[in-house]
């Protein structure tokens, strides 16, 4: 069992260390020291096909084991990009604020009717705002999450808006796992 001590590292390195000894090793064991990077590692162990346990040892302490990993789930369909949204504002365009605002809202509402639907719609920088506070576009997430449509917020970003406690659809993400999707993706940014 490779075993990683990613304590005191910053987001997205805890995540990128797993995932290189995941490429490496069947079995690893990894330390830190937060459970905002506990989550994000769980995250990736799971979606890599591994079954990950998650212990609190002590205050500001978490082991995760991740085991029984299948490297061949690393590779989605060959020849099929996922598609990704990737919204950068809370406003569409640029100009008048209160259309930027018509604009996104009929846009997210939009994504619901299009075919094939999007796999990720993904939020950073004062985009992250929408999935806590807009209320409109919050219902076309819920029902876009409803349809299997993964919903992510930056972390980085809702902490730096102090918007963290306010998410009010979708899960909180990580750099690796936003440039990891994008980079996989067909992506459309708005």
């Amino acid at each position: 069992m490779e075993k990683i001590d990613a304590r005191g590292l910053s987001c997205p390195k805890p995540v990128v260390k797993t995932k290189k000894a995941l490429e490496e090793y069947d079995e690893v064991e990894v330390l830190v020291d937060n459970e905002v990077a506990a989550q994000n590692v769980k995250k990736l162990g799971i979606k890599m096909g591994g079954n990950v346990t998650m212990v609190k040892e002590k205050e500001e302490l978490y082991k995760l084991v991740i085991t029984d990993f299948k490297k061949t789930n690393q590779q989605s369909r060959k020849g099929d990009k996922d598609k990704v949204v990737f919204i950068k504002s809370n406003l569409l365009g640029e100009g008048d604020e209160e259309l930027g605002d018509i604009l996104i809202r009929g846009f997210i509402n939009t994504l619901l009717d299009i075919e094939p639907i999007p796999a990720k719609v993904i939020f950073m920088n004062a985009g992250v705002k929408l999935p806590c506070n807009n209320e409109e576009v919050i219902k076309s997430l819920k029902k876009l999450e409803d349809k299997g449509v993964a919903v992510l917020a930056c972390g980085t970003c809702l902490d730096y808006y102090g918007l963290k406690d306010e998410l009010k659809v979708g899960n909180i993400s990580n750099m690796y796992e936003i440039v990891d999707s994008l980079n996989k993706g067909e992506v459309l940014e708005i």
